[in-house]
């Protein structure tokens, strides 16, 4: 992939940067059309994943919906000609003001999360004279088998309405005349690569079906989530497996007649197409370790600090015999470490490394912590950088 023409170009580029694969971002999206289409179903592109201008412009070139969970999300998305009948906004604490900014919009459905939640958007309905779709968000209890942080679907989650409450959210939904029920929204978590997590999210939401079934209400839209991860160890393996997550949905979901399912995915359309390049400042040799320090850190890639997550990381420029090094970064914080005890050809001032795979969750996750500048992005097709506005500005 970094052959020696295009490190001479990022050679000359200021780092830290954020370097955008357009044709693994492209195919991968194929590929999820390719995989879901075979059933009809429908994906939500999760704008929290990386809302990067020209990222969203193409996928929403490809006709994604948008997932949101703030309302600058929802204005997003309409600001990059997201259609927004494909707005879905779902989010544990919506403000007065996301609610306000989505109703204008005309979304498609706000994903509610609670009694409390409906209550507010129907009063704020009512005052605009409109009527607005919800979907309860409920919560299946099922465990993704990932980080705790970003599991969402247990029952000591802070996320979505438990099975136990709908009897009483149902009879007060038909009080909320400023409100339409048209389904059922779920998602587990994330980074989640066992399929049998998705087999069971299915076989849950057949008996949920089958109880607003029975209560005669029907539920033409229902959205099964996200959460399908990316092979973060190996960075070769560039298009997550879409066919096995689709068909693990397709082959245990009973879907009803005149019903759409949805799907929300964000990590595993964008999670490989995009790497931080970073220059070596110092080399610091300790009594048991040494220390490879970077210009990038933690405010450009969170993930490392606050999940421990694994990032590969390559020295691009060396092809020495390897040491073993703590990989840090700058910010004056001991969890700004990007790799511990890694095997890396010996390494000097002015080497550039690649952490590879942060596509997601990387530049979206940025801050100036320390008054760092935000890391630019560049892009295989072309120069192009964008920058995000600072919080001091």
């Amino acid at each position: 992939m970094y052959n020696s023409e295009l490190l001479n170009k990022l050679k000359n580029i200021q780092t830290p940067f954020y370097y955008y694969n357009i044709d693994v971002l492209r195919g991968t999206l194929e590929a999820a059309i390719s995989a879901s289409s075979k059933y009809g179903y429908h994906i939500h592109y999760a704008i929290k994943a990386n809302a990067n201008p020209r990222i969203l412009n193409i996928i929403q070139g490809y006709g994604f919906g948008a997932d949101c969970v703030s309302g600058n999300e929802v204005s997003k998305a309409v600001e990059h000609s997201f259609d927004n009948s494909k707005i879905a906004f779902a989010g544990v604490g919506k403000t007065d003001f996301e609610i306000n900014t989505a109703i204008d919009a005309n979304i498609h459905a706000f994903h509610v999360e609670s009694v409390h939640e409906l209550e507010v958007i129907n009063e704020l309905a009512e005052a605009k004279d409109k009527v607005v779709n919800v979907a309860f968000r409920l919560n299946p209890n099922v465990d993704a088998k990932t980080h705790a942080y970003i599991t969402t679907g247990l029952n000591e989650n802070k996320f979505g309405i438990n099975p136990w409450e709908l009897e009483d959210l149902v009879e007060r939904c038909s009080d909320f005349k400023n409100l339409k029920l048209i389904g059922i929204h779920f998602h587990i978590g994330s980074q989640i690569t066992d399929m049998t997590v998705f087999e069971e999210l299915a076989i849950k939401v057949n008996s949920l079906m089958d109880w607003f079934e029975d209560k005669g209400i029907e539920l033409p839209y229902i959205n099964l989530g996200g959460g399908l991860g990316v092979d973060y160890e190996n960075p070769a393996n560039k298009i997550p497996d879409f066919d096995a997550y689709f068909k693990a949905i397709y082959d245990n979901l009973k879907t009803r007649e005149n019903q759409e399912i949805h799907f929300e995915l964000g990590r595993s359309l964008v999670g490989t197409c995009g790497d931080l390049i970073s220059k070596v400042l110092y080399i610091k040799n300790g009594l048991k370790k040494n220390f490879v320090i970077a210009d990038a850190g933690m405010t450009d890639l969170l993930r490392p600090a606050l999940y421990k997550s694994v990032h590969v990381v390559e020295n691009l420029t060396s092809t020495l015999e390897n040491v073993v090094y703590d990989v840090v970064g700058p910010v004056c914080e001991s969890s700004d470490v990007f790799a511990k005890d890694l095997s890396l050809p010996k390494t000097q001032r002015g080497d550039l490394l690649c952490i590879r795979t942060t596509g997601a969750y990387g530049q979206v996750m940025s801050s100036n912590y320390n008054l760092r500048d935000f890391a630019k992005a560049y892009y295989s097709d072309e120069v192009y950088e964008y920058q995000e506005e600072t919080i001091l500005a």
